[in-house]
């Protein structure tokens, strides 16, 4: 991924570091960088929303992705490195489990956890963007929620990957093989949904390489992909993880195919729709996998990791309904989602537009 420009002192002092690794005076830069978090994470109001610190995290985390540009591979396990990432990731997971809403803790049993699981997204009443996507969304709009998901979409199932190895051998492992056998597009790199999201987007004449847009992107949405990595990377979380890809899938077959609904009616072809359209149906079988085998299949052979399953379940929707409320009071005050509006792209959308109506035998 390219180097992301900073955002504060937190961030520009890591990213010189990174840069710059074994170059005169980088000792001195790692207590410098030490320094500058603490003064940091102590003055911020709102973590979730610090794009300094946010940006800080992802890149550390990106370190165990695809990498930095330009960056050494060796840096994935510099000690120094995961010293900084482990204090800001305590102090994200502080955050959430001091503000994410949990449920009551049902039985350790699979179809009581999966009925929490239902119950937990059933009653989720945050802010709906996939029915103002599939309503009332701009072309531009819809570039903007294709640039805001791609994120975590373009390495789509990367994060829960984690969780496999630190799974034991059972029925938890085994469904989430089955589910994420399906993400990576069952050996066929045509059908990973990663590459289907790329399509998508450009479809509407969008950069699909990963990290294009990263300048572009909210703290905010940083935070929730940080959310993933925080609990991936970290064997302890495995409950946290798994919760997390389960309340994911439950969560995905009907707005998708709000999606789907909103860039039809703009007249965008099947060819950008498949990768909603393909959700719709594939997270119909994996939220039903996820909850009760997943989940629940956890749960039942590893107790103590209960409060952890619903914990990370909990956070998709929390942290969700924040992304959600910002979204929609960006588009429905006429402002942009991002953190600066895409220059000249009027054209280019409308290209996109009339080229993916064409091959849809649409009129744009």
């Amino acid at each position: 991924m390219k180097i992301p420009a900073p955002r504060g002192r937190v961030s520009a002092t890591l990213i010189d570091l990174l840069q710059n690794r074994g170059g005169t005076g980088h000792a001195n830069a790692y207590g410098s960088l030490n320094l500058l978090v603490d003064e940091a994470l102590a003055a911020t109001a709102d973590l979730l929303r610090d794009e300094d610190l946010q940006l800080a995290l992802f890149c550390l985390y990106e370190l165990h992705y695809s990498g930095l540009d330009g960056v050494e591979d060796a840096a994935e396990w510099d000690p120094e490195l995961i010293r900084v990432r482990a204090r800001l990731e305590a102090a994200l997971e502080d955050v959430l489990r001091r503000t994410v809403p949990v449920p009551e803790l049902p039985s350790p049993e699979s179809e009581a956890v999966a009925k929490t699981l239902f119950d937990l997204a059933a009653n989720d009443d945050g802010p709906s963007v996939s029915r103002f996507v599939a309503s009332k969304a701009s072309v531009e709009q819809l570039r903007e929620f294709l640039i805001l998901r791609s994120v975590y979409q373009l390495k789509e199932a990367d994060p829960h990957s984690w969780a496999i190895p630190r799974l034991p051998v059972g029925r938890a492992k085994a469904a989430l093989i089955e589910i994420q056998a399906d993400e990576y597009g069952g050996g066929r790199v045509e059908r990973m949904h990663s590459k289907l999201f790329g399509t998508t987007m450009e479809g509407l004449g969008l950069d699909s390489s990963y990290g294009y847009y990263i300048d572009q992107v909210p703290a905010l949405t940083l935070a929730s992909s940080n959310a993933m990595s925080l609990f991936g990377l970290n064997r302890r979380l495995r409950g946290a993880i798994s919760g997390h890809l389960a309340a994911f899938e439950m969560t995905s077959s009907i707005p998708n195919a709000f999606y789907a609904r909103g860039f039809r009616r703009h007249g965008f072809s099947d060819d950008v729709t498949y990768y909603f359209d393909e959700h719709v149906e594939a997270d119909a079988v994996h939220e039903q996998i996820a909850a009760r085998d997943l989940a629940g299949g956890l749960a039942e052979a590893e107790p103590d990791l209960l409060a952890d399953v619903i914990f990370g379940a909990a956070t998709v929707l929390a942290i969700d309904a924040l992304l959600g409320e910002d979204q929609l009071k960006a588009w429905q005050a006429g402002e942009s989602a991002l953190l600066a509006p895409l220059p000249n792209c009027d054209g280019t959308a409308d290209a996109a537009l009339a080229t993916s109506a064409a091959a849809g035998g649409a009129t744009a």
